[in-house]
Order: structure tokens, then sequence, then C-alpha cells
């Protein structure tokens, strides 16, 4: 492989390798609620005794498991929520989670753009054109329905060829509500682990949760439909 191959497929490479090596050596079950549940005391405590190094190191972890695509994720903001409280838990995840989605998309990009657009028909590079037009409120709308996987809305406006600064934005802007859903379950955790019961991550599938969020969505598509609209009336 040359040095030129190997600069463009190096990233793509390390985080699929970190995804591997994480699910080869089974460090999922370190990202339990049963972990969580027996070391959550000396977590509050250890955290409370070091706070600054504590939100650096908690939003570089969020930041790797993000970039690695790491199948725990969905615990992470919670448990910001738990450390932190809901607003600090909340923004802190949003920054982590928005950085390390910055790294799986230049990575994508750098790796497979050309790759895949090379290989693209007509009816995908008509499909990528518009795309394009419309990419932040089609992110925006993806980002906000939390039933997308989200390392897969990380990958595809890379291959679509979305520019950083609009998809940065639009991730950003777009996981914040679910954020602030996720850490205000993550602070109650407290009182559960006391109880001895097992929270439900799947409050935000909740109708009082979810339709807000899907209403917010219809809202980032609107500028697509009042231009496709609008381009009807002129034509």
């Amino acid at each position: 492989m040359t040095s030129q191959m190997w600069r463009r497929f190096a990233p793509a490479a390390i985080l699929l390798l970190g995804l591997a090596l994480f699910l080869l050596l089974g460090l999922e079950r370190y990202f339990s609620f049963e972990m969580l549940s027996r070391h959550h005391a000396a977590l509050v405590a250890w955290v409370a005794g070091n706070y600054p190094l504590a939100v650096v190191l908690f939003v570089l972890a969020y930041v790797l498991v993000v970039a690695f695509s790491l199948p725990v994720a969905i615990i992470i903001t919670p448990l910001g929520g738990f450390l932190f409280g809901v607003w600090m838990g909340a923004i802190l995840s949003v920054i982590g989670a928005t950085l390390g989605s910055v790294a799986v998309f230049l990575a994508a990009r750098t790796a497979f753009y050309d790759l895949f657009h090379d290989r693209a028909g007509a009816a995908l590079a008509r499909f990528e054109d518009g795309f394009r037009r419309d990419s932040f409120s089609y992110l925006l709308f993806l980002r906000l329905v939390p039933v997308f996987p989200f390392w897969l809305v990380n990958i595809v406006p890379a291959l679509l060829g979305m520019r950083l600064g609009p998809y940065t934005l639009a991730t950003l802007i777009g996981i914040v509500p679910a954020a602030f859903v996720y850490a205000s379950v993550g602070a109650s955790f407290g009182l559960l682990f006391d109880r001895g019961e097992v929270p439900d991550l799947g409050v935000i599938f909740e109708w009082r949760f979810l339709l807000p969020l899907l209403g917010l969505a219809a809202l980032a598509l609107v500028p697509v439909i009042y231009a496709h609209l609008r381009g009807k009336t002129s034509s």
C-alpha cells in the first residue's frame, strides 16, 4: 500500500480496529447498569473531588465512544446526567457526541467518498445532488428523530458530499433535545439504584417525549418542502 493510500484509509482503519477490539475483548461488560449500580457511590465521590478532571475525561470518553461507534453510547448521556446534573450532563454529552461524530465523518469522507462516488449510478448521483441542496435540513431531521442508528447518520452525509460546517452545526443542534431527555433520566439513577431498580432508557419513545421530537423534526423539513413547492410553482 502506497503512503497516499495509507493516509487515506488509516483513520477509518483505526476506528474500525478500535470497535473490533472493544467487541473481541468484551469491554461492554464494564458499561452495564449492574456495574454502575455497584460502583455509583464511589464514582460520584470521585467526580465531586476531581470535578474539572472528571469533565475532561467524560467528554474525551464520549468522543471515543462515538468515534469508534461503540455499542454503549446509549448509556453515556444518562451517565452524564447522573454525574453532573441535567444541564451540565447534557451539555457535555452534546460536545462529546458532536466531536466524535465529526471524527467519524472525516474518516468516512477521506476513505470512502471517492470510492462511493465513482461507483454511484446516475439515479444515486441525482439523489446526492438533491441531498446536498438541503443537506442541513435533512441531517437535522435525522438527528432529531431517535430511530435512526447514530453511527449510520454519521457516515451517510460524508458519502453524499455534505460539507463539514453544516454537518457539525446540524449535528450539534439536532442531538440537543434527546441529550436533555436522557440526561434527565440519568439524574434519577441514584434513587433507582438505592431501590434496586433498573433505569428505563426507552422513555424517549414515550409519546410525551417522542411527539415533541417528531414535531421538531417536521419543522426541520419545512425549508425543503417550501423550496420544493416554490420550484413547482415557478416551473
